[in-house]
């Protein structure tokens, strides 16, 4: 019996590692359930599967499950499962970001693309700074936390709404066997430029609210411009002889894959040591990797599928915890959410389309290019959760960027759609533009 009464209380007594995964896996299955419902829906009304994805984050928050089942979703995401699912959103967001840093590809292919992309770039980022930045000094009293500057606030506003979605603009270019036509090709490397560019002005940002000032941010600036050089100087030239052997044999062994897993998740333990975000350092992990075509393509095709499956549905639920849109109800809230929508929206959707004839394209495939590079998609998410988890804005503004997030994500096909129909889409895969026709915005010529 005394030899029995240890194993009893053994057995019988709980173990908090079981019970914690017991309330984790729940969670896990209902909101991989939810998102492959809701993207399912998104793409029966042509949309991409990530809006719908975006979409059941925000349903399984207190915006809807938590309003209608209060006690069922505090049950289902109670307080201690919330680290856990940020822990793999943090792993997913690097990952993701490493893939679409390795994606990346600022070659240019026909004399005079590089050009035209830097100023469709600018035209993408500039007036979606600016607009974004007078909206955010307009609404400093009402939606800012009193510690944030209002220069600071300003500029994470218009960084949030200067972003385009460059994974879903690259997935619909290929999806419609658009990605290497001129068109294709400078959308591209235009949106490629304003993410890098908005993810610097997000780095400078977060090193001067954890470093109380421009004063105190200055080591975190110095660390991360030298990590950056260290991953593009020195980090990547190692890497080329792994990106001639995947491409020569099309595939990546074992030791291959432990070195694409490892190098990106090092830089983000690294940047966050150095106190900016982890996926600051799982982008520059991507610029890292080599160029090869070959290689890009093997390595999206093995991790693309695990990241996107599993652990961004998990960011798109720990972002829909916290968006709570009850929040910006009201003639104010409602007003400054039209504002800053407004200024989002038409920054890019015109910047875009006005810099795209001015270099000598047609009307319509102006503002075909207008509305891809209008959509934000999961990459303001990113940008607006780092800025969440800083203290650098309130919930209500969280709220409101969601919102533009899957408004601006929702726009794009359509308006791409009536700008260029499928009849007229044909054109814009030979080397000359489509005819200049104007496009009438009352209805829908496809």
């Amino acid at each position: 019996m005394p030899i029995l009464a240890p194993l009893t209380a053994h057995v019988t007594a709980p173990d908090a590692n079981l019970a914690l995964v017991l309330k984790v896996l729940p969670a896990l299955v209902v909101l991989l359930i939810a998102a492959a419902i809701c993207g399912r829906l998104a793409q029966l009304v042509m949309q991409p599967r990530v809006l719908g994805e975006m979409v059941a984050g925000v349903l399984l928050g207190p915006t809807l499950f938590g309003w209608l089942f209060p006690e069922a979703q505090a049950a289902l995401f109670p307080p201690e499962v919330r680290p856990i699912l940020y822990v793999l959103s943090t792993i997913g967001l690097t990952l993701y970001m490493f893939l679409v840093g390795a994606g990346i590809d600022h070659t240019a292919q026909t004399p005079g693309e590089l050009r035209k992309a830097g100023v469709l770039a600018a035209s993408g980022i500039v007036p979606s700074l600016l607009l974004g930045a007078g909206a955010g000094l307009l609404l400093y009293d009402l939606l800012s936390r009193p510690d944030v500057p209002p220069i600071q606030f300003a500029l994470f506003v218009g960084g949030a709404l200067s972003l385009t979605a460059f994974p879903m603009l690259a997935r619909i270019l290929y999806e419609r066997g658009l990605q290497n036509t001129p068109i294709g090709r400078l959308t591209l490397l235009a949106a490629s430029i304003d993410d890098a560019l908005a993810w610097c002005i997000l780095a400078l940002l977060s090193a001067m609210h954890l470093g109380n000032g421009p004063g105190g941010a200055l080591p975190t600036i110095a660390l991360t411009a030298v990590f950056a050089v260290v991953m593009l100087k020195v980090v990547a030239p190692l890497l080329r002889p792994l990106g001639r052997s995947v491409a020569r044999t099309g595939r990546f062994g074992p030791t291959a894959m432990y070195v694409v897993i490892l190098v990106p998740l090092a830089a983000g333990w690294v940047t966050d040591w150095i106190g900016v975000y982890s996926v600051f350092g799982g982008f520059f992990a991507g610029l890292a990797m080599p160029r090869d075509p070959a290689f890009r393509e093997a390595l999206h095709g093995r991790m693309m599928e695990i990241v996107s499956t599993l652990l961004l549905p998990t960011f798109f639920t720990f972002s829909g915890l916290n968006t709570q849109l009850g929040g910006i109800a009201g003639g104010a809230m409602l007003a400054a959410f039209g504002l800053i929508l407004l200024a989002g929206f038409a920054g890019k959707y015109f910047g875009c389309s006005l810099a795209m004839r001015a270099i000598g394209f047609g009307t319509r495939e102006s503002y075909a290019v207008g509305a891809l590079m209008n959509a934000r998609g999961l990459m303001i998410l990113i940008f607006i959760n780092i800025g969440l988890a800083q203290g650098m804005i309130t919930q209500e503004l969280f709220a409101m960027l969601v919102l533009v997030a899957v408004l601006t994500t929702a726009g794009a096909l359509p308006l791409y759609k009536l700008a260029l129909p499928d009849r007229l889409e044909a054109g814009t895969r030979s080397d000359e533009p489509v005819a200049r026709e104007p496009v009438d915005v009352r209805s829908n010529s496809a």
